[in-house]
């Protein structure tokens, strides 16, 4: 089978054809249309493409071509690239890649994940807008020698008040900017207040978004996220794995045998691990306030950790134990009282499951004596 590595691009494309050897046999530019002829008339090949904006989309063209479709993360091609770096020389690197037996792969989207994960990024757009605008408006207003108390209720509360005094004190000019910062605000609102409804209404019918809202920390927001970014999460062996993905790990800097653990290494999805991170806050500051599962362990954690790497190192947890949900289509179960003292979780083998003891404390722990020693 001939490998078939393709630089993408919006209107020109790039390919390189080797054949099972690793021998360049031909190169090509083709045009979009030309692209999917050649390869509609090409026999099955291995097809390698870098997991960039409209992958996924030529991706299930090729597959319905009947070829064997790789995308690779544009971080992993780099080190196949040789000097004099062209567009040629980008296809023949991502062929390359694809040889490769220890690479890893990104699995293709469907288009049902393409519309929930636009549908994260239009909200996470918007609400930076709103946060931009809410900023801005505090500013004006503290130029004025008007401080409001921090929180978008309490400006909220005090607008009336805020708009009318602008009216009777402020130039003219400004207090209809003033109005328009608030116009702008309150469309905000209501489009993201739309957007969270409408990932809800799909969390509460996708079966394996229901399922992971089993787990503590875990919403709507969340559960959609992670089913749009990972699908079933195939691409991971263990829990382990999509938890170092998600950059919720210390990053080494090791030489001479000599390990040395940093702070988290931030790598991966940073939507999603902004999201877990948040969750796993939520959980921490939840066990303050009542009994919950993961409280014995929380309470020893908190006594020597700093409530930054707490939350990090729960968020580390959720992943992984969401990871065994998604990819077991199995609902959460609560281990007992303290999950981290050997009980398994999940009604699986405690050898298998990721959130046993041994696989557990190993990770957590290491993550905390690095987090803190930074």
């Amino acid at each position: 089978m001939n490998i078939i590595g393709i630089d993408l691009g919006k209107t020109v494309f790039h390919l390189v054809v080797m054949n099972p050897g690793g021998a360049v046999i031909a190169k090509k530019r083709l045009s979009r249309a030309q692209l999917l002829t050649f390869l509609g008339n090409t026999p099955p090949s291995l097809v390698a493409m870098e997991a960039s904006c409209g992958a996924h989309y030529l991706g299930r063209q090729f597959l319905g071509y009947g070829h064997d479709v790789k995308l690779i993360p544009a971080q992993f091609v780099r080190p196949f690239v040789k000097s004099q770096k062209n567009d040629y020389v980008d296809a023949e690197a991502i062929a390359e890649a694809a040889q490769r037996p220890t690479m890893r792969f990104v699995p293709i989207k469907t288009e049902d994940q393409l519309d929930l994960q636009a549908l994260h990024r239009v909200r996470e757009r918007l609400v930076e807008r709103r946060t931009a605008t809410i900023n801005q408006f505090r500013a004006f207003l503290l130029e004025r020698g008007i401080v409001v108390r921090r929180g978008r209720e309490q400006l909220r509360k005090l607008m009336p008040d805020i708009l009318a005094e602008a009216e009777q004190h402020f130039a003219p000019r400004m207090a209809r900017l003033l109005a328009v910062l608030a116009v702008e605000w309150r469309m905000l609102e209501e489009e993201i207040a739309g957007m969270d409804q409408e990932i809800s209404r799909i969390a509460a019918t996708d079966q394996a978004c229901i399922r992971l809202q089993t787990v503590p920390g875990i919403g709507p927001l969340i559960a959609t996220a992670m089913v749009a970014a990972v699908g079933n999460g195939a691409a991971f062996a263990r829990g382990r794995e999509f938890a170092a993905w998600l950059g919720l790990i210390p990053r080494q800097s090791s030489t001479g045998g000599k390990t040395k653990l940093l702070g988290i290494c931030k790598r991966g999805n940073t939507y999603l691990r902004w999201l877990f991170i948040h969750g796993g806050r939520s959980v921490q500051h939840r066990v303050s306030r009542e009994p919950h599962t993961f409280g014995h362990w929380l309470t020893q954690l908190e006594s020597r950790a700093h409530p930054n790497v707490v939350g990090v190192a729960m968020a580390n947890k959720l992943a992984r134990i969401a990871w065994v949900v998604l990819n077991r289509q199995e609902v959460y179960r609560p281990a007992g009282p303290d999950p981290c003292k050997g009980a398994p979780g999940f009604g699986l083998k405690q050898s298998d499951t990721p959130i046993s003891s041994g696989a557990q404390g190993s990770s957590i722990n290491s993550l905390c004596s690095a987090l803190t020693s930074t």
